[in-house]
């Protein structure tokens, strides 16, 4: 409120009534710019006050967060105005806690798109008292997409590696083909400058089924470079990666017996990040698969172990895979994550790569350390969107 309100408004008795007008239009005007300022804002703003009702919110509010039809009356609780279950818990609890300065991010499914938001909740403060609460909703989706965008743009760096891996794949498939085409040719071209006939079926059929062979060799490895360089399709969402963990690594508990293996699960359930269910299986799958792989030959006293762990540490995620198996050189270690490479006789080389890109979309990272004959730990790493800050000495 202005001076000139402020100071009318002491000696409201004394005024004319063409001063009232004066300082009714005054504050009309203020008004006017409070609201315009409030309706320009991008982010939506809810002001509500020590019970949770709504005082004052702008038009930006219904184009980030799902609402429902009563939201107009505005007589209820804004938890139960606001058509997100999450959003409304979080509000709740906050509301039951008392606290201030606090943030959460949400993700925001709809039929056609996904949208990336975080509620933050600031004190309401009127004479020096906190008198409600300001809750400031911000659209992450730009955000999210640059971040996924530029992930994608960094994994392309690799792709000369890839190619050149891909060329001499491709090399040795074709000198086959080349070499047993003329050893047709020439035989051919004998057997016409000599009786006339062609040679047995059993000797042209001898080539050609070399031939064969490498075609497919060669169609394999166009396939599987494909699927190297293809981008990941990733739909993000705000889940509870220990769900999706926890069943998919039961899943694999029966073979594990089966095979005198046992399995050690640690998961904090305590955790919500940005990932894509169904990928995040894809992962824990192959890294569960290496870790089976890497103990069945062990037949020792201490027997064969594989540990899957989650924790929370500074702000991020953490998910170990682990087993006691035969381990790798440090070399191994250093190009396992590379297409093609791989130390099994019937493996493909992309298992790892797979899950190093999927794990690079949910904006995470991935490492390996391990020792020949002491076992092997893959760890990822992908950051907490949900964030709490204390703004005010105090926060209540």
């Amino acid at each position: 409120m202005s001076d000139f309100v402020g100071k009318a408004s002491e000696k409201l008795k004394k005024l004319s009534d063409e001063q009232v007008e004066r300082l009714i239009a005054t504050i009309q005007e203020e008004n006017d710019i409070f609201d315009s300022i409030l309706e320009s804002l991008s982010s939506g703003i809810i002001v509500v006050d020590r019970n949770w009702k709504i005082i004052k919110s702008n038009k930006s509010v219904k184009h980030l967060v799902p609402l429902f039809s009563n939201y107009r009356e505005k007589k209820d609780v804004l938890w139960n105005l606001i058509d997100n279950e999450e959003i409304g818990t979080f509000l709740k609890n906050t509301a039951a806690s008392n606290v201030f300065n606090v943030s959460q991010e949400f993700s925001i499914v709809t039929e056609n798109s996904v949208t990336f938001i975080v509620v933050s909740i600031l004190p309401l403060v009127k004479n020096s008292e906190i008198a409600g609460s300001i809750i400031s909703i911000t659209d992450m989706t730009a955000k999210r997409q640059q971040e996924i965008l530029l992930h994608r743009m960094e994994s392309l760096q690799s792709l000369t590696n890839l190619a050149a891996s891909v060329a001499h794949e491709i090399k040795n498939p074709l000198g086959a083909i080349s070499i047993h085409i003329q050893l047709l040719q020439k035989a051919v071209k004998k057997c016409r400058q000599g009786d006339g006939n062609l040679p047995d079926e059993k000797f042209m059929e001898n080539y050609l089924d070399v031939v064969n062979e490498e075609i497919d060799n060669l169609n394999r490895i166009v396939m599987d470079f494909l699927f190297a360089v293809r981008p990941v399709k990733v739909q993000l969402i705000l889940s509870n990666p220990d769900e999706v963990i926890g069943k998919t690594v039961e899943f694999f508990r029966p073979e594990l017996e089966e095979h005198c293996i046992s399995l050690n699960v640690e998961l904090c359930n305590d955790a919500r990040i940005l990932v894509d269910e169904k990928l995040l299986r894809e992962v824990i799958v192959n890294l569960v698969q290496n870790a089976k792989s890497a103990v069945e030959s062990r037949i020792d006293d201490d027997g064969a172990k594989v540990m899957v762990k989650s924790f929370i540490k500074n702000d991020r995620y953490i998910l170990t895979v682990a087993d006691n198996g035969c381990g790798m050189e440090r070399d191994t270690c250093e190009h396992v994550f590379e297409p093609y490479y791989t130390t099994k006789s019937n493996g493909t080389g992309l298992g790892l790569t797979t899950v190093y890109k999927i794990i690079k979309e949910f904006r995470g990272d991935i490492s390996v350390t391990s020792e020949k004959n002491r076992g092997t730990v893959f760890t990822v790493s992908i950051p907490v969107p949900q964030k709490s800050t204390m703004l005010l000495e105090g926060g209540k």
